[in-house]
């Protein structure tokens, strides 16, 4: 016997509202990459909870942040492309500065996400490649770290023999 139909309405207890919304965020996440690899589509799926908080899968094997502009772009040009005739030259100019304004949206978003997992955030999303990746940027950012603070650290040695010499020539 198969589960009954859910009554599609706002769930109004919080906490049962957040699990549902994780679950079916993840039921979601999966079905967009199955399709991906199934259909051989090219899939990006975006996904916002009501905190403000951004989910997302590309279905490219690229770079993730690349990849998912990539398809926004061509989103854009398949929904937005050439504009129609009778359009004015204002109205073509408003297109367009609405194409800018949506590419630079994505691409702040998406340079938030990536400073959030360099900040060890909201990294569930991200597969095995994007956290390696991660991990040797960190890795890199700590040896820079440790380099900058090794050469302040010999110029504070440096500074203190200078003001000692000095001191004792007095």
């Amino acid at each position: 016997m198969g589960r009954g139909r859910v009554e599609l309405k706002r769930i109004e207890n919080k906490i049962n509202r957040q699990v549902t919304f994780a679950k079916r965020r993840n039921g979601l996440l999966k079905k967009a990459y199955e399709l991906s690899v199934l259909c051989d589509a090219e899939v990006a799926l975006i996904i916002f909870s009501n905190r403000g908080k951004l989910y997302e899968f590309c279905s490219s094997s690229r770079v993730t942040l690349y990849s998912m502009l990539k398809t926004l772009e061509r989103y854009q040009k398949c929904n937005y492309g050439a504009p129609e005739p009778n359009i004015s030259t204002r109205e073509a100019l408003e297109l367009s500065s609405q194409q800018e304004y949506l590419k630079l949206k994505a691409r702040y978003e998406a340079l938030q996400r990536s400073q959030r997992n360099l900040l060890g955030e909201d990294l569930g999303p991200l597969n095995s490649k994007e956290l390696e990746s991660l991990g040797r940027q960190l890795d890199m950012s700590l040896k820079q770290s440790d380099h900058t603070d090794s050469v302040m650290l010999d110029q504070l040695l440096i500074s203190e023999k200078g003001h000692a010499l000095t001191s004792n020539k007095l």
